[in-house]
C-alpha cells in the first residue's frame, strides 16, 4: 500500500470523510483494541478489514458506526460512500496510522466498527424446523470456526450455537473466513450445561461428529430438528458431551488419513444433512 499522504485533498463529493491524523483519536482507539482483543467494544462493536467484508456489512450488518479508510484508497472511498448512511462516521487516515492498527500484512485500505445483530437461544431454536442446528463446542482455529460459519449458511442451517472454549467470533479471522455470513447467519452463546438439556427437553436430536467410531455419515439419520456438534480440533468433543450424543457420525474416509480438518468435516455433514432434507 503506496503512501498517498501528501497528495491533493478530497474533491465536493468526498467531503463526509473526516481527516484523522492522531493515534489517540476515540474512535481509533475502540478499532485497535477490537482488533486486538477480538471482542466488542463498549458500544457492542466488532472490528473488520477488507473490501469485501466491509461491503457485505453495509449491505446485511444490523448497523455500521464508523468506517475508516487508508489515504491511499481515495478511489474505493468515493465508490463506497454512496452505499454508506449519513449516520455512519466515515474517517481517513494516514497509510502508516491505519497499517499500525489493521491486523493484516497486506491491508486493502478500509475497515469499519460494526454491529452484528443479536440473537438468542430461543430465537435460533425457532428456526429449527428449517435447518439443523450448529453447536461449535472448543474450536479454537479462527479460520475453521469461520469456514462453518460460512457452510452453516450456504447449506440453510437454523443458526450457529458457540459453547465453551471456543475462539472468539469476533476475532478478525473468524469475520473474515465467514466471508460475510456471520452478518446473516444467527448466532450466539451459550454453555453446554444449559443447551443439552434445553434442547433434550424440545425434542431435538443431538447428533456428534467423530473422525474415529460412529455411524457412517450417508446412514446417518438427519429428520429435524437436529443439533450437529463439532469439536474441538485436536480431541474432539469432551467425554461427557459424547455421552449424551443421540448418534455419532463418521465421515467414511482412507485409513492413512488420521482426520479431516474441522471446517471441512463440518462442511461435509452439513452438505449430507441439507442433501437429506430436501
Amino acid at each position: 500500500m503506496k503512501d498517498h499522504s501528501h497528495a491533493a485533498p478530497f474533491g465536493p463529493a468526498d467531503r463526509r470523510l473526516r481527516p484523522v491524523t492522531g493515534r489517540h483519536n476515540a474512535r481509533l482507539k475502540e478499532l485497535r483494541m477490537a482488533f486486538r482483543c477480538s471482542e466488542l467494544t463498549a458500544a457492542g462493536d466488532c472490528a473488520i478489514e477488507g473490501v469485501k467484508l466491509v461491503e457485505e456489512a453495509l449491505r446485511h450488518a444490523q448497523r455500521v458506526d464508523a468506517v475508516f479508510f487508508a489515504e491511499s484508497a481515495r478511489p474505493l472511498a468515493v465508490k463506497l460512500l454512496p452505499q454508506i448512511g449519513d449516520r455512519t462516521e466515515t474517517l481517513v487516515l494516514p497509510n502508516a496510522l491505519f497499517k499500525s492498527i489493521v491486523p493484516s500484512d497486506t491491508p486493502q485500505g478500509v475497515a469499519a466498527l460494526v454491529k452484528l445483530r443479536a440473537f438468542t437461544v430461543t430465537q435460533i431454536f425457532e428456526r429449527l424446523a428449517d435447518g439443523p442446528l450448529v453447536v461449535a463446542a472448543g474450536l479454537q482455529d479462527p479460520g475453521n470456526l469461520g469456514t462453518i460459519l460460512r457452510s452453516a449458511e450456504a447449506f440453510g442451517a437454523a443458526g450457529v450455537l458457540l459453547t465453551e472454549g471456543n475462539v472468539s467470533p469476533y476475532n478478525p479471522k473468524v469475520l473474515r473466513g465467514s466471508a460475510g455470513s456471520a452478518f446473516r447467519l444467527p448466532l450466539a452463546q451459550t454453555t453446554s450445561k444449559e443447551l443439552i438439556p434445553y434442547l433434550r427437553a424440545r425434542h431435538v436430536r443431538l447428533v456428534a461428529t467423530s473422525s474415529h467410531k460412529g455411524t457412517p455419515l450417508t446412514d446417518a439419520h438427519w429428520t429435524l430438528p437436529v443439533a450437529i456438534f463439532i469439536g474441538n480440533e485436536g480431541a474432539g468433543l469432551p467425554r461427557e458431551i459424547l455421552h449424551q450424543m443421540d448418534e455419532i457420525v463418521v465421515i467414511p474416509q482412507a485409513r492413512s488419513v488420521e482426520s479431516l480438518n474441522a471446517g471441512v468435516a463440518a462442511s461435509i455433514v452439513l452438505y449430507e444433512a441439507a442433501r437429506k432434507n430436501l
